[in-house]
């Protein structure tokens, strides 16, 4: 028997939950990205028979829950995932992969999947900078990160360390 997280991420997408799903093991990795199981609709129930209703998968060891529950309910950047990223080349690469398809960049470092899901793309580097003691420094940092949509890593430090 597998053990429940006792909180989990619930996502109702419109549709195509499982193409989503494969989606994020191309972007992230088959090793980072596994899927406990797949639970499709019934008879006599609101999806087509036999059509994918659920996936529950793990994504870099969280567990999660995708829905294809039709068009009652939408995403919005009011919920977003943070992937919290090594460097410049990982932001590129994640910026240009996780909008593949028919997302879009968003501001600040926020990018939209082509199933409406949001998701930060910030460096490790940025928890650091936004919890320094020094108010001038975080209000740089602020400053410059409002300006860009994808984040910068070089221009965040340089406005984190300016004078």
């Amino acid at each position: 028997m597998q053990i429940q997280p006792k909180i989990q991420p619930f996502i109702w997408f419109e549709k195509g939950a499982e193409n989503a799903v494969a989606h994020y093991q191309k972007v992230f990795g088959a090793d980072q990205v596994r899927v406990i199981d797949t639970q499709r609709w019934g008879e006599n129930s609101p999806g087509a028979a036999g059509t994918v209703m659920i996936v529950n998968f793990e994504l870099f060891g969280t567990r999660m829950t995708v829905f294809n529950g039709g068009s009652h309910f939408k995403l919005t950047e009011a919920f977003s995932l943070t992937v919290v990223c090594e460097d410049q080349a990982e932001i590129d690469k994640l910026w240009e992969q996780l909008p593949a398809n028919g997302g879009a960049p968003q501001a600040c470092g926020w990018v939209k999947d082509a199933w409406g899901l949001c998701w930060q793309i910030i460096p490790k580097d940025w928890f650091d900078m936004v919890r320094d003691p020094d108010p001038a420094r975080v209000q740089r940092v602020f400053q410059a990160v409002w300006k860009m949509q994808k984040i910068d890593l070089a221009a965040l430090k340089a406005a984190y360390n300016a004078a």
